[in-house]
């Protein structure tokens, strides 16, 4: 039995309408997933055998629901062999795939988001095609509480942001290192959720301290407050500017794939030479597997590579 009142968000209801559907219909692997750019990324899954979990990300173009949205395949497919799309996608070659069942889950603008799907190792009977209704229903009820979901995570985001106006650094007005970590926690749950992208960027003033030494620290308090609105005039408004500390910065992008986050990084670094600030800059992209914080570590690392490459120049 389906407990539509028990949902309390996208993220409930996709694993109570898994459960369900596994209960009615079978199936060894049921999933929500969520694409975003080349990636198919596993946001639920009720898996009994294939050893997928939650987080995973395979490529999209190797997958039925690829072929599935394309209309190349059926949304039922009780032989998946005997469907030509579905014979030859890689997906099948990678684990053993007998029957497939497939729909799409749309944004608000109809727009694909994912799929709810599911598949079985051995072939089923063409009588589960009469379940094709009640899966193309409970997908409707999915993309509706999604589109809810989207809605209030951008308003939660901003509400966030209000409440860390508390903890800013004083100099450059940007957040401050607990800021920073509070919000990024906060995107980190919306990315497990909800299947966001973002990208975390790192960035460390080059020759601070020798500005600070030759034209003393009201000039290096300057080049700090440069280097703020520089960054500020570069990144969209939902993302996240703060100062770590020192003449240490940080970037979180949210909802930015690689693409807008490479995009994001050529428009900082035109901003920064503008006002004539050097700086070394390093890029991560948050992966499912591993999320935002994992991110922040790579972006670190990244920073440092550049900021070795600079002092052998």
């Amino acid at each position: 039995m389906l407990d539509i009142q028990s949902f309390s968000g996208f993220d409930s209801a996709a694993r109570a309408v898994l459960g369900f559907l596994q209960e009615r219909i079978g199936f060894d692997l049921w999933m929500v997933t969520r694409t975003e750019g080349q990636d198919w990324i596993v946001l639920q899954a009720s898996d009994h055998g294939y050893g997928v979990e939650e987080g995973d990300v395979f490529r999209w173009a190797d997958s039925f629901c690829c072929q599935m949205v394309a209309g190349h395949g059926p949304r039922i497919a009780p032989c998946s062999d005997a469907i030509l799309a579905y014979a030859i996608a890689p997906i099948g070659r990678q684990v053993q795939i007998g029957a497939y069942i497939g729909v799409p889950l749309t944004y608000s603008d109809g727009s694909l988001f994912g799929t709810l799907c599911a598949i079985h190792p051995s072939p089923q009977t063409e009588a589960i095609t009469d379940n094709l209704d009640l899966v193309e229903l409970l997908a409707k009820l999915l993309s509706t509480i999604l589109n809810v979901d989207l809605y209030a995570a951008k308003q939660t985001r901003f509400a966030e942001r209000a409440i860390a106006e508390a903890m800013s650094d004083a100099l450059t007005s940007l957040y401050n290192r607990r800021g920073w970590e509070n919000l990024l926690a906060s995107e980190e749950t919306r990315c497990q959720q909800l299947g966001y992208p973002a990208c975390v960027i790192l960035l460390d003033l080059d020759g601070l301290k020798q500005v600070n030494d030759a034209q003393g620290h009201a000039n290096g308090d300057e080049l700090l407050k440069q280097t703020a609105q520089a960054l500020l005039s570069a990144v969209r408004r939902q993302d996240v500017v703060a100062r770590l500390g020192g003449d240490e910065f940080a970037i979180l992008a949210v909802e930015c794939d690689r693409a807008a986050g490479s995009l994001l990084m050529e428009r900082i670094q035109t901003s920064l030479m503008a006002v004539q600030v050097k700086a070394s800059l390093g890029i991560a992209q948050r992966d499912p597997s591993s999320g935002l914080f994992q991110a922040w570590v790579e972006a670190d690392q990244a920073m440092y590579v550049c900021k070795r490459s600079h002092s052998k120049v």
